[in-house]
C-alpha cells in the first residue's frame, strides 16, 4: 500500500471500487475526469465522472458481480503520473472469478482529473 500513514488517492479509488462504493467514486473523481479504459473485448472512453462511474464501472461490475475480497492494492508514481494496480477476488453469477486493473492516473487537489485503466477481465478461480 502507500509509503506513510496518509492513504494515498490511488488506493481511496481501488477500495471504493473493490466495495462497489459508487458514490465513494464520484468523491474521488474530477467531474471532468478524462477516462480511457481497456478491457479484453472493448475500449470505453468518458469524459464526465458521472458517465464513468453509470456507464463504465457498473457495467464492469454489474449487480450479479460479488466482490468478496480486496486482494491487493500498490501504488507507486511514474514521471507525472501515479499508478495503482489492484486485484478483487468474487463471483458472477456464482462462478469465482479474480480481476486485476492497472490504472494510471493524474490528480489535482484530492480528485482523479485524468484516467487509464487496463483491465485483465474476470478470469476463473
Amino acid at each position: 500500500m502507500s509509503e506513510g500513514s496518509e492513504t494515498s488517492l490511488g488506493e481511496t479509488f481501488a477500495v471504493a471500487l473493490g466495495e462497489k462504493d459508487f458514490e465513494g467514486l464520484l468523491g474521488v473523481l474530477d467531474p471532468e475526469v478524462d477516462f480511457r479504459g481497456l478491457t479484453p473485448r472493448r475500449s470505453w472512453e468518458a469524459n464526465r465522472a458521472r458517465a464513468v462511474v453509470d456507464d463504465v464501472f457498473r457495467r464492469w461490475f454489474e449487480p450479479s458481480d460479488e466482490i468478496d475480497e480486496i486482494i491487493s492494492v500498490e501504488t507507486d508514481q511514474f514521471a507525472d503520473c501515479r499508478r495503482v494496480a489492484y486485484r478483487f477476488r468474487g463471483r458472477s453469477d456464482g462462478s469465482p472469478f479474480v480481476v486485476e486493473q492497472q490504472a494510471y492516473y493524474r490528480e489535482r487537489g484530492r480528485t482523479i482529473v485524468w484516467l487509464r485503466i487496463l483491465c485483465s477481465g474476470f478470469r476463473p478461480a
